[in-house]
């Protein structure tokens, strides 16, 4: 649909065009003369700037009429149903996610559920391990060096514990049961403060960090978990983790993973990677990150669509996440869902492709960048 679009576009443009284009054709003569007319159009400023601003006014049609498709009835592609996973009390921890708990040995959970789906690194300095089906029951587990599961997290229907706390369970009734929760974490000499936007908790729990996600559009009710033993975050010695090329790419495909996840929980398809949009989102996420600015257009005063067309990006429909200083891609996504614009970008029904970009200032701290569109 986004191509017979951009197509009928293309001839809409020239259509309106025609008469013009056919009037200078007649009046020239040879081919040079054709050139070098096409050159002094092409090269024409006033001309430039009515052809972007014609650009953006079909691409503001292409956008309204794909909001009103949206809203129509849409055929039901046949999958496999995705069995629901049996969710059991926890043997020896408070919590499980899918059924596993922290302790668990790799070996045991991957008889289970079989190798993961993808592998990379994290800010601990280990891979988060994303086991799904197509994103259908996603969750991550984290390996120490004995390969026991020292850290879970999960933002669908996974959760399950001793305490009655799992998904869709109210910030009133988590804090009933769990008291007030922490406002900083102490590593040898050093407080870190936690944030107070009331968007997440962190409790200390049978000697496990556990922070608890709340969607602030749902009701301020549980909508992710993260599990971290004590011992791991205690070796996490400073609060932003040194950056790296394989940092940047592991929080690239995590927070791509994290999105997919949350379309699929929400009944949305989930989107392909694309690498060519992907080095789109890097290349501003380093540029505010060098620049010291946040902002989703440029210091040369480009939007994010206007990125997208100088890299060559056909789209009909496009749009841009931007995230800051987030120790994390749980934390980013976490954040984005709980903004109202970012939320929609995340769960539009008209996206197809996603491209995430990271980069860290010269203090570790990471910018996120996600573009997404359609063709």
């Amino acid at each position: 649909m986004g191509r017979f679009l951009g197509i009928m576009a293309i001839v809409g443009l020239l259509y309106f065009s025609w008469p013009v284009i056919t009037e200078k054709m007649d009046s020239i003569d040879s081919f040079q003369e054709l050139q070098s007319e096409i050159d002094s159009i092409k090269n024409n400023p006033e001309t430039a700037k009515k052809f972007n601003e014609l650009y953006d006014q079909v691409q503001e049609v292409l956008l309204m009429f794909d909001n009103q498709l949206e809203k129509l009835p849409q055929p039901k592609e046949k999958e496999e149903p995705i069995k629901k996973v049996e969710l059991k009390a926890p043997a020896d921890q408070v919590y499980s996610i899918h059924n596993i708990e922290l302790g668990d040995s790799k070996a045991e959970i991957e008889q289970k559920l079989g190798p993961a789906v993808r592998s990379s690194l994290n800010e601990y300095g280990t891979d988060w391990n994303a086991y799904h089906d197509n994103y259908h029951n996603f969750f991550m587990v984290m390996y120490d060096q004995d390969n026991k599961a020292c850290g879970l997290y999960t933002n669908q229907d996974l959760i399950s514990s001793k305490n009655g706390i799992k998904l869709g369970v109210s910030k009133d009734t988590v804090r009933a049961k769990l008291g007030e929760p922490l406002k900083e974490i102490r590593k040898g000499f050093i407080l870190y403060q936690l944030d107070q936007s009331g968007e997440y908790d962190v409790f200390l729990q049978d000697h496990a960090y556990v922070t608890i996600f709340y969607d602030k559009h749902e009701n301020n009710t549980v909508t992710a978990i993260q599990l971290i033993t004590k011992d791991m975050e205690q070796n996490k010695a400073d609060f932003y983790t040194k950056a790296s090329p394989q940092l940047k790419e592991g929080f690239e495909y995590q927070l791509f993973d994290l999105t997919n996840a949350a379309r699929v929980e929400h009944k949305l398809p989930f989107l392909t990677w694309d690498e060519h949009v992907k080095e789109t989102a890097r290349k501003h996420s380093t540029d505010m990150a060098v620049n010291h600015y946040f902002d989703h257009t440029n210091l040369k005063g480009q939007s994010p669509f206007d990125r997208m067309k100088e890299d060559h990006i056909i789209f009909y429909l496009a749009g841009e996440n931007l995230a800051y200083g987030q120790l994390s891609s749980i934390f980013a996504h976490e954040g984005l869902m709980n903004s109202l614009g970012h939320r929609e970008n995340i769960l539009r029904k008209g996206y197809k492709y996603l491209g995430v970009g990271v980069a860290f200032n010269d203090k570790a701290q990471p910018y996120y960048t996600e573009n997404f569109y359609a063709k």
